[in-house]
């Protein structure tokens, strides 16, 4: 077990520490809301994470063809996606910046934070194929249901914590900047960053 345990552990940093345009998002998105709205957001890119990395301990080496099918449109919706919320802060930005509006409904926030941080994470199949060559590597180090299980855990909860990390920075971040004219440049920043790391996204691979 202590091995799947680590191979787990290791597998979802490895997944979760380089951070990306959705790493960015949610520290923007927790610098433009609050921590319990990041923190949520966070647990659904993990929980994104775990399942892919379930998935591939329960038999992901065969579905590795199949994702390398569709992974471009894949791709390309990820950064469609992207985009669109890229270009939304922006204009949520201006907008709040010009006449602020009545808070959203807190519950409300952090389901949509989950959620979609949960789905825009699952439209990166890639991470199958990833859990799948780290499985196959391990061989004999993730066997069975039991160590199956452990490695899947493992890896959400290494990715979890490191997501939590990052929405804490953005939290940070947001009470750094915590006036008017400082939300609306850190989003109007966040926005462009998150615009180029889709961008970059769509051309890879």
């Amino acid at each position: 077990m202590s091995g799947a345990l680590v191979a787990g552990v290791l597998a979802g940093y490895g997944i979760a520490v380089p951070v990306g345009a959705i790493g960015a998002y949610l520290v923007s998105l927790t610098a433009r809301t609050n921590l319990r709205t990041g923190a949520c957001a966070a647990l659904g890119v993990a929980t994104a994470d775990g399942l892919y990395a379930l998935v591939a301990v329960a038999g992901g080496a065969p579905l590795a063809p199949l994702v390398r099918t569709v992974q471009t449109p894949l791709r390309w919706g990820a950064a469609a996606v992207l985009l669109a919320l890229a270009a939304q802060g922006a204009v949520r930005a201006l907008r709040r910046h010009r006449d602020p509006s009545p808070p959203t409904d807190p519950q409300v926030a952090v389901s949509r934070a989950y959620l979609g941080l949960l789905g825009l994470t699952l439209l990166n199949p890639m991470t199958v194929i990833y859990f799948a060559a780290l499985v196959l590597g391990g061989g004999e180090a993730v066997s069975g249901f039991g160590q199956r299980a452990v490695f899947a855990v493992a890896a959400f909860a290494a990715s979890a914590s490191w997501q939590l990390l990052l929405a804490g920075s953005g939290a940070l971040l947001g009470r750094t900047l915590a006036g008017p004219r400082g939300r609306l440049v850190t989003a109007l920043a966040s926005s462009t960053l998150i615009a180029v790391l889709a961008v970059r996204l769509a051309l890879s691979g």
